[in-house]
């Protein structure tokens, strides 16, 4: 069984006079001495030694190893090809039945699909110096992290901002506390920016713009709309909570949404309004997630301001509801109070009816049957 030990070396300083591929223990020896006293240190000179090595050990196992050295003294794909090439010659030569590859870099590594795609590979044998080791691959991560713009952008450049920033703070404040926390504030928004993807959507929304506006899309205008009622909202919510006398952070959040939800439903209704209309103009028909929106839209700020209700008149900050005299033909009821909880049971009781009324609306318009509306 022949085997081929194949040492790799790309873009290397090899001898002037050498032909490449280098085949046979004997050139191979004359190879390793040469390399060896022009550059000690060179880490080729260990790759061959552990082929003779490897091509040692599988003589005393019974099989027949034929040592080599294939590279070239260039770069890219023209030194990719070149050690193609010799591979081609070295098994046309000794027409092996395997081989194994021995290389002494992450680099060197990347060439070993060319000869996989020749012939089978039994090992891969990765050389590395022991004195070295954590400071050869530290130097091939931090060579891979360089060559990646886009990983450069992200990592390097707001560290160097946060390290230029920071003596500037310090000048100006006097207080490194201060200057750590807004580079850590900084920081954190900017990984939360680049982690959500804002980037990406920033960079397309000109573009979206700019064809809704020449399409002439609806939605356009009611997302507007929609951006004004949610400031309306925030801002109505905002008030109502500073009017708060107590300090309770869980009863002030619902005070927030009890007062912000209608705006904020009003805002959901107009966008998904918007969104809807565009799909009927554009399209003959138009999904059912589409109709079902404006209805999603309602029941889902029913059931936000019921649960914010709920919690308010339960902590004492809103009175229970009451219900005035009603007296009509021959129906009269007198004033009662409602009960939180049963307030709130009809919240939900309102918000569920007027989901079905929503499938219902989607099953009409679509001319399609519940079950269906309801499986998708």
């Amino acid at each position: 069984m022949t085997t081929l030990v194949v040492c790799i070396d790309r873009g290397g300083e090899f001898p002037a006079d050498a032909s490449l591929p280098i085949d046979g223990r004997d050139a191979v020896e004359s190879l390793v001495t040469e390399v060896g006293v022009d550059d000690p240190e060179d880490s080729r000179v260990n790759t061959m030694l552990e082929g003779l090595r490897v091509a040692r050990d599988l003589e005393a196992d019974g099989d027949d190893p034929v040592v080599a050295v294939l590279g070239d003294r260039g770069d890219g794909v023209s030194a990719d090809r070149s050690v193609a090439r010799q591979a081609d010659e070295l098994i046309e030569q000794y027409e092996p039945d395997s081989a194994v590859v021995v290389v002494d870099s992450a680099e060197d590594e990347r060439l070993v699909p060319i000869i996989e795609s020749r012939l089978r590979v039994d090992a891969v044998d990765r050389v590395v110096v022991r004195q070295a080791r954590d400071l050869e691959s530290t130097y091939y991560l931090l060579k891979q992290f360089l060559a990646d713009e886009e990983l450069r952008k992200t990592v390097l450049v707001p560290l160097g901002v946060a390290l230029i920033a920071f003596p500037i703070l310090l000048l100006i404040g006097d207080n490194p506390a201060f200057a750590i926390g807004a580079i850590t504030a900084a920081v954190g928004g900017f990984l939360i920016y680049k982690g959500l993807g804002i980037d990406e959507y920033l960079s397309r929304l000109p573009g979206e713009i700019q064809e809704a506006l020449y399409s002439g899309q609806v939605s356009l205008v009611t997302y507007v709309v929609a951006v004004g009622l949610t400031l309306v909202g925030a801002f109505v919510g905002f008030l109502a909570v500073s009017d708060v006398d107590h300090a309770n952070t869980f009863l002030l959040v619902n005070h927030f949404v009890f007062s912000a939800v209608p705006w904020l439903t009003a805002a959901a209704l107009a966008a998904s309004t918007g969104r809807l209309l565009d799909e009927l103009i554009q399209r003959e028909g138009v999904r059912s997630a589409y109709v079902n929106l404006p209805f999603g839209a309602v029941a889902v700020g029913l059931l936000a301001r019921g649960f914010s209700a709920y919690f308010l008149e339960r902590g004492g900050v809103f009175e229970r509801f009451r219900v005035g005299r009603i007296d009509y033909a021959m129906v009269e009821i007198e004033p009662f109070a409602l009960e939180p909880g049963t307030r709130l049971a009809l919240f939900i009781l309102a918000s569920i009816l007027i989901s079905l009324v929503g499938v219902r609306f989607s099953t009409y318009f679509n001319q399609t049957t519940i079950e269906e509306e309801l499986v998708d």
